[in-house]
Protein backbone atom coordinates (compact mmCIF):
# COMPACT_ATOMS: atom_id res chain seq x y z
CA UNK A 1 0.00 0.00 0.00
CA UNK A 2 1.54 3.36 -0.94
CA UNK A 3 1.64 5.88 1.87
CA UNK A 4 -1.48 8.31 2.83
CA UNK A 5 -1.42 12.01 1.15
CA UNK A 6 -2.52 14.59 3.64
CA UNK A 7 -3.10 18.18 2.42
CA UNK A 8 -3.86 21.14 3.96
CA UNK A 9 -5.78 24.37 1.79
CA UNK A 10 -4.42 27.49 3.81
CA UNK A 11 -4.66 30.83 3.49
CA UNK A 12 -6.51 33.73 4.94
CA UNK A 13 -10.55 33.59 5.11
CA UNK A 14 -12.60 33.77 2.48
CA UNK A 15 -10.27 32.99 -0.02
CA UNK A 16 -11.79 30.11 -1.02
CA UNK A 17 -10.26 26.58 1.18
CA UNK A 18 -13.54 24.99 1.62
CA UNK A 19 -14.13 25.28 -1.93
CA UNK A 20 -10.84 23.96 -3.20
CA UNK A 21 -10.52 21.49 -0.51
CA UNK A 22 -13.98 19.96 -1.16
CA UNK A 23 -12.75 19.84 -5.24
CA UNK A 24 -9.37 18.33 -4.40
CA UNK A 25 -11.41 15.50 -2.17
CA UNK A 26 -13.54 14.68 -4.92
CA UNK A 27 -10.92 14.72 -7.58
CA UNK A 28 -7.81 13.03 -5.57
CA UNK A 29 -10.87 10.35 -3.29
CA UNK A 30 -9.64 12.10 -0.15
CA UNK A 31 -11.71 12.93 3.24
CA UNK A 32 -11.99 16.31 3.56
CA UNK A 33 -12.53 18.06 7.03
CA UNK A 34 -13.43 21.23 6.87
CA UNK A 35 -10.90 23.31 9.48
CA UNK A 36 -13.67 25.56 11.14
CA UNK A 37 -15.94 22.54 12.43
CA UNK A 38 -12.67 22.17 15.03
CA UNK A 39 -13.04 25.20 16.44
CA UNK A 40 -14.32 25.07 20.04
CA UNK A 41 -17.54 27.35 20.63
CA UNK A 42 -15.62 30.40 22.44
CA UNK A 43 -13.46 30.59 19.41
CA UNK A 44 -16.15 31.06 17.46
CA UNK A 45 -17.79 33.34 19.65
CA UNK A 46 -15.06 35.62 19.61
CA UNK A 47 -14.57 35.53 16.15
CA UNK A 48 -18.38 36.60 15.45
CA UNK A 49 -17.61 39.52 17.61
CA UNK A 50 -14.82 40.61 15.51
CA UNK A 51 -11.87 39.63 17.89
CA UNK A 52 -8.87 37.87 16.48
CA UNK A 53 -7.80 34.90 17.94
CA UNK A 54 -4.37 34.44 20.10
CA UNK A 55 -2.25 31.35 19.91
CA UNK A 56 -3.32 30.01 22.88
CA UNK A 57 -6.84 29.89 21.46
CA UNK A 58 -5.45 28.48 18.27
CA UNK A 59 -3.76 25.40 19.95
CA UNK A 60 -6.48 23.23 20.81
CA UNK A 61 -7.84 23.81 17.35
CA UNK A 62 -4.56 23.11 15.87
CA UNK A 63 -3.93 20.32 17.66
CA UNK A 64 -7.52 18.34 17.19
CA UNK A 65 -7.06 18.57 13.89
CA UNK A 66 -3.73 17.44 13.78
CA UNK A 67 -4.97 14.33 15.91
CA UNK A 68 -7.97 14.13 13.16
CA UNK A 69 -5.11 13.61 10.56
CA UNK A 70 -2.71 11.44 12.91
CA UNK A 71 -5.68 9.26 13.19
CA UNK A 72 -6.30 8.73 9.12
CA UNK A 73 -2.91 8.38 8.99
CA UNK A 74 -2.72 5.86 10.69
CA UNK A 75 -5.32 3.57 9.28
CA UNK A 76 -3.88 4.19 5.64
CA UNK A 77 -6.51 7.00 4.74
CA UNK A 78 -5.75 9.84 2.91
CA UNK A 79 -7.07 13.29 3.61
CA UNK A 80 -7.51 17.30 3.02
CA UNK A 81 -7.92 19.84 5.48
CA UNK A 82 -8.99 23.89 5.14
CA UNK A 83 -7.42 25.82 7.69
CA UNK A 84 -5.92 29.20 7.51
CA UNK A 85 -2.60 27.92 8.97
CA UNK A 86 -1.54 31.25 8.99
CA UNK A 87 2.15 30.81 10.63
CA UNK A 88 4.70 28.81 10.49
CA UNK A 89 3.94 27.60 14.08
CA UNK A 90 0.64 26.57 13.40
CA UNK A 91 1.80 24.86 10.19
CA UNK A 92 4.16 23.21 12.29
CA UNK A 93 1.63 21.39 14.49
CA UNK A 94 -0.54 20.49 12.23
CA UNK A 95 2.49 18.13 10.80
CA UNK A 96 2.64 16.29 13.83
CA UNK A 97 -0.33 14.80 12.31
CA UNK A 98 1.23 13.55 9.67
CA UNK A 99 5.23 15.11 8.83
CA UNK A 100 4.54 14.79 5.19
CA UNK A 101 1.22 16.98 4.58
CA UNK A 102 1.88 19.14 1.85
CA UNK A 103 0.37 22.82 2.17
CA UNK A 104 -1.68 24.82 -0.66
CA UNK A 105 -1.35 27.95 0.04
CA UNK A 106 -4.16 30.14 -1.92
CA UNK A 107 -3.56 33.45 -2.10
CA UNK A 108 -5.14 36.79 -3.37
CA UNK A 109 -5.14 40.67 -2.57
CA UNK A 110 -7.11 41.87 -0.20
CA UNK A 111 -9.83 43.86 -2.09
CA UNK A 112 -10.80 40.44 -3.94
CA UNK A 113 -10.98 38.65 -0.43
CA UNK A 114 -12.72 40.93 1.33
CA UNK A 115 -16.07 41.31 -1.81
CA UNK A 116 -15.64 37.42 -1.57
CA UNK A 117 -16.27 37.71 2.41
CA UNK A 118 -19.06 40.14 1.84
CA UNK A 119 -20.78 37.92 -0.51
CA UNK A 120 -20.95 34.81 1.91
CA UNK A 121 -22.64 33.45 5.44
CA UNK A 122 -19.84 32.65 7.57
CA UNK A 123 -19.36 33.53 11.13
CA UNK A 124 -15.78 35.88 10.63
CA UNK A 125 -16.82 39.34 9.58
CA UNK A 126 -14.58 40.97 6.89
CA UNK A 127 -13.34 43.47 9.95
CA UNK A 128 -11.03 40.44 10.95
CA UNK A 129 -9.42 39.79 7.20
CA UNK A 130 -6.27 42.86 8.22
CA UNK A 131 -5.57 41.02 10.86
CA UNK A 132 -5.31 37.66 9.20
CA UNK A 133 -2.85 39.29 6.49
CA UNK A 134 -0.74 40.88 9.11
CA UNK A 135 -0.63 37.45 10.80
CA UNK A 136 0.14 35.27 7.48
CA UNK A 137 3.70 34.13 7.15
CA UNK A 138 3.99 32.62 3.73
CA UNK A 139 5.34 29.49 3.22
CA UNK A 140 9.21 28.65 3.65
CA UNK A 141 11.48 26.98 1.34
CA UNK A 142 11.87 24.25 3.49
CA UNK A 143 8.28 23.57 3.72
CA UNK A 144 6.46 21.35 1.21
CA UNK A 145 3.72 23.18 -0.56
CA UNK A 146 2.97 25.56 -2.83
CA UNK A 147 1.28 29.02 -3.64
CA UNK A 148 -1.22 29.09 -6.14
CA UNK A 149 -3.35 32.39 -7.12
CA UNK A 150 -6.96 31.95 -5.77
CA UNK A 151 -8.31 33.93 -8.29
CA UNK A 152 -7.37 31.35 -11.19
CA UNK A 153 -10.78 29.68 -11.17
CA UNK A 154 -11.58 26.19 -9.43
CA UNK A 155 -10.92 24.21 -12.32
CA UNK A 156 -7.40 25.63 -12.80
CA UNK A 157 -6.38 25.79 -9.21
CA UNK A 158 -7.97 21.95 -9.27
CA UNK A 159 -5.33 21.21 -12.19
CA UNK A 160 -2.29 22.88 -10.87
CA UNK A 161 -2.08 20.72 -7.30
CA UNK A 162 -3.09 17.91 -9.17
CA UNK A 163 -0.22 17.68 -11.52
CA UNK A 164 2.16 19.03 -8.33
CA UNK A 165 0.40 15.63 -6.37
CA UNK A 166 0.82 13.38 -9.45
CA UNK A 167 4.66 14.90 -9.83
CA UNK A 168 5.45 13.50 -6.49
CA UNK A 169 5.06 16.99 -5.17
Amino acid sequence: MSRPLHLVVMGVAGIGKSTVAGRLATDLDLEFAEGDDFHPPANVAKMSRGEPLTDEDRSPWLESLAAWTRERHDSGRSTVVTCSALRRAYRDSLRRGAPETFFVHLHGDAETIRRRMESRQHFMPVELLRSQLDTLEPLADDESGMVVDATLGLDAIATLVERRIESGQ
